[in-house]
């Protein structure tokens, strides 16, 4: 009888420890600089072993031309090479004119989440937004997010002038939990931001600086506070965000902005 009330609990705890795992999400977002044709196997295999331990990664900044979608397959195929099975979505070219158009990435590990229907670039207000945000909904078990990723337009043009129209969205989508993503070359302190977390989205970072300079100072080689998530707080439960200083990894700052001039950051969550 001690026996099995023994292998009992241990089952229940397994089930419990399990489950726990199931519902809580690693999504990673990163800016990769011009992904298209120019980067090397080497590269993409560093990227794909940064990125191996995610759920789903939205990318920015792929090229709009042929090259991008090309990237973005060897990019799926190096984390198929890393152990897991992953899936992948590219958007249409946004609706920015030819020098700053480009595209959205989604990937996705199969075993992890499944992605429901198509991703869509937001038209309502593509000619308010250069590059319009790419969205998709996914399912882990019966629970489901819409992860919004986004690429504002340079600090110098005013990006304020279109990450206000963020606002809208959750009305545009009531029954989603929403993650905003991206590179919005702006802070989260930017008074753009206070009506998106007026209702209910706050930022996952604040003070967090995550793109790279083009020489370190002092050690020092963070330049600004752009990278960032802005999520659904009734729905979406934010166990822990960071982010990933893959520079770290190279002896000279030149060749790691090669890989990218941002910085990958990560958010862990639950669904509520």
């Amino acid at each position: 009888m001690l026996l099995k009330k023994y292998l009992f609990s241990c089952c229940l705890f397994l089930f419990i420890s399990f489950s726990g795992v199931a519902q809580t999400i690693n999504i990673c977002s990163w800016n990769l600089k011009d992904f298209g044709q120019t980067k090397t196997e080497e590269q993409i295999t560093f990227i794909a072993k940064t990125l191996k331990n995610y759920d789903v990664v939205a990318v920015q900044e792929v090229v709009a031309g042929p090259g991008g979608p090309k990237a973005v397959a060897r990019l799926s195929d190096a984390l198929n090479r890393t152990g897991a099975k992953w899936d992948y979505t590219i958007s249409h070219g946004t609706s920015s004119d030819r020098y700053s158009k480009e595209r959205y990435a989604f990937l996705w590990k199969k075993s992890r989440v499944q992605k429901l229907g198509d991703a869509w670039l937001e038209k309502k207000y593509n000619l308010e937004i250069s590059r319009e945000p790419y969205l998709a909904r996914f399912q882990v078990g019966k629970k489901q997010f819409t992860l919004v990723t986004f690429h504002a337009i340079p600090k110098a043009k005013q990006p304020e002038t279109e990450i206000k129209y963020l606002q809208y969205l959750p009305a545009e989508y009531p029954e989603n939990s929403l993650i905003f993503c991206g590179d919005f070359n702006l802070s989260e302190a930017h008074s753009v931001f206070n009506p998106l977390k007026k209702a209910g989205y706050p930022s996952a970072f604040s003070k967090q600086k995550t793109s790279l300079r083009q020489k370190c100072i002092n050690g020092d080689c963070l330049a600004s506070e752009y990278d960032n998530f802005f999520y659904n707080q009734a729905r979406v439960n934010c166990i822990i965000a960071g982010i990933v200083p893959f520079y770290t990894s190279f002896t000279d700052i030149k060749e790691a902005r090669k890989i990218s001039d941002h910085l990958p950051v990560f958010l862990r969550f639950s669904i509520n």
